[in-house]
């Protein structure tokens, strides 16, 4: 039988299940403010609303990460997770 450890194993990817999947809220809200955003911060997570700086890491990550035909203008919530974790250096169980 397969599982999760041969998964791990066989593709390197050095993560385990103690790694978290979500992040805490407030911790993300307030690392999107720093990041230049504008918006109302509960609403939409789209690209132009954060500063330039960020704007084309969100796109990379948006089209690597994606399952869309579509509307990269837009993040979900697990991708703005994901785009947290990497600019705090922290594991994130993808």
């Amino acid at each position: 039988m397969f599982g999760v450890e041969d998964l791990r194993r066989v593709l390197e990817l050095g993560d385990s299940d103690n790694y978290p999947t979500i992040i805490p809220e407030r911790l993300a809200k307030g690392l999107w403010c720093r990041m230049g955003f504008t918006g109302h911060i509960n609403g939409k997570m789209i690209k132009p609303i954060f500063s330039s700086a960020y704007r084309f890491m969100i796109h990379c990550v948006i089209h690597a990460l994606s399952h869309r035909k579509g509307a990269y203008d837009e993040a979900s919530d697990y991708i703005m997770n994901t785009i947290a974790c990497l600019i705090l250096n922290r594991p994130y169980n993808v």
